[in-house]
């Protein structure tokens, strides 16, 4: 297991999955500060990102109405987003600061740009992953040159993570706009974390804005194809920014799925290589959903969803408009994962995003009494030493 994998689930498992009696915070005891809003969104699976984008607009929705504010974006409602693979790019799509100040694409042109370019951005070759990890670049490079030109992490409007895979170092490497406003060597174009975050073909070599820092990235989703305990660590660690979360009790968490690929075969044939990637990496999402589910305990129907579906339970006459399935999938029974006990279906996933909406909602309406904030997101380059919950930090390899 890679370093960071382990750290992520050692802190898991030592402070949340299995805490000692003494060192379990009170329920309530620090539901005064507020809560930390957190957007998680997963690399391609069954729908290529479309399931996560279609997921977002219905939750954007439902926080207008609910908030009483007809124009408000889905940033407005988030402190923190991690995006791997497709799910980076919706991360960065929506996140990234435009001329006006605001996001640099609407939820709705978001879902556009992934129904369009999503299953060329985020699909692996037919000859599979591991043959072409060392010859062919980032297919995505060019579009996310147009998209996004000049903007770098530090034109995010919250924070943001993106993960990709580094073959010189052999670990995972985090995109951090944490770590680019506050470390020299950490500050990345965007269109590059993208290309990077998306890298299904093989490496593409990706340098800092101030070339300090140079790796070879391959996708996210072989780094972490479920962000969401990366997302979880990086708050619990990083008191600069977020100074008062000190447990999973003051997170609002929203993981978005991209549905669970049908990887079955008939009979003793061997799945493809595809499959196999496809399969291992949503039984990895699977187990991060199980494990931050059960760092959440009981708080978990309040703090913590999870939306995801299968395709295999789609209606056939509707898998060729990916809208229409995607639109089924989120009428489908949620699934909750209960760690070593399986998984067991709840309300739909339509039903949970607007149950959810109304704890955010809350907490947006809460903060407007507040004395002390929530989030203290950095403004100004200022080089430092680098934090310990600095992800990024465990695989810079810095340029000679």
């Amino acid at each position: 297991m890679d370093q960071l994998t382990s750290e992520i689930f050692s802190i898991l498992e030592n402070n949340f999955l299995f805490p000692s009696p003494a060192k379990q915070p009170p329920i309530n005891s620090s539901s005064a500060a507020g809560k930390v809003r957190v957007l998680s969104i997963d690399g391609g699976g069954a729908t290529d990102g479309v399931l996560a984008a279609n997921s977002i607009l219905h939750l954007e929705s439902s926080l207008r109405r609910k908030s009483g504010i007809p124009d408000a974006c889905i940033s407005d409602f988030f402190d923190v987003v991690a995006g791997s693979g497709i799910g980076g790019v919706l991360a960065a799509l929506l996140f990234t600061r435009g001329k006006d100040g605001g996001p640099l694409f609407t939820t709705d042109e978001a879902l556009r740009f992934v129904a369009e370019k999503g299953t060329k951005l985020s699909r692996f070759s037919k000859q599979g992953i591991f043959r072409r990890i060392l010859r062919s670049p980032a297919k995505g490079a060019k579009v996310f040159r147009r998209t996004f030109g000049d903007l770098s992490l530090k034109d995010t409007v919250k924070a943001v993570l993106i993960p990709c895979y580094d073959l010189t170092t052999g670990a995972p490497f985090v995109f951090s706009r944490a770590d680019a406003v506050e470390m020299d060597g950490c500050d990345f174009k965007m269109s590059d974390v993208c290309a990077a975050t998306t890298a299904v073909s093989g490496p593409i070599a990706t340098v800092s804005v101030d070339r300090r820092t140079k790796i070879a990235a391959v996708t996210g989703e072989l780094a972490m194809n479920n962000p969401t305990a990366m997302a979880i660590t990086h708050i619990l660690n990083n008191k600069q920014e977020f100074p008062l979360c000190n447990s999973v009790e003051d997170l609002l968490v929203v993981s978005l799925g991209n549905g669970e690929p049908f990887c079955g075969v008939a009979g003793n044939q061997t799945p493809s290589r595809t499959a196999f990637v496809k399969i291992v990496g949503e039984t990895v999402s699977d187990t991060v959903d199980q494990a931050v589910s059960m760092a959440f305990g009981k708080s978990r129907t309040t703090n913590y969803a999870r939306i995801q579906a299968n395709k295999g339970y789609i209606n056939t006459e509707h898998q060729k408009d990916m809208l229409k399935m995607t639109d089924q999938m989120l009428a489908q029974r949620s699934v909750e994962s209960v760690l070593f006990q399986g998984k067991k279906c709840n309300n739909t996933n339509l039903d949970k995003l607007e149950l959810f909406a109304t704890e955010i909602v809350k907490e947006t309406e809460r903060r407007k009494t507040d004395i002390l904030p929530v989030v203290v997101l950095r403004q100004t380059t200022t080089p430092s030493s680098p934090r310990t919950s600095s992800a990024t930090t465990l695989s810079v390899t810095s340029s000679n």
